[in-house]
């Protein structure tokens, strides 16, 4: 009698998993281009929003300012 109880719980437990409804976005955004971003006061010095050329030197001059080789050398 018991194991018939423990072995039905099992069974609705086992079931109940399966009416799970999927966990996706309502809506899918598709991303922009990088160098379209932001077109406020709240980006760097020297970026034009848009242009691709001024997006890549800002990405290079930052990559610059973290390379710890570059800021070792300029110290010294």
């Amino acid at each position: 009698m018991i194991a018939r109880i423990v072995f039905v719980a099992a069974l609705a437990a086992a079931l109940a998993a399966c009416g799970e409804k999927p966990q996706t976005a309502a809506t899918k955004k598709s991303d922009g281009k990088p160098w379209e971003g932001a077109q406020n006061g709240f980006v760097a010095q020297g970026w034009k929003a848009g242009d691709q050329g001024s997006w890549d030197a800002q990405m290079r001059t930052r990559a610059q300012g973290q390379n710890e080789y570059s800021r070792t050398a300029a110290q010294k």
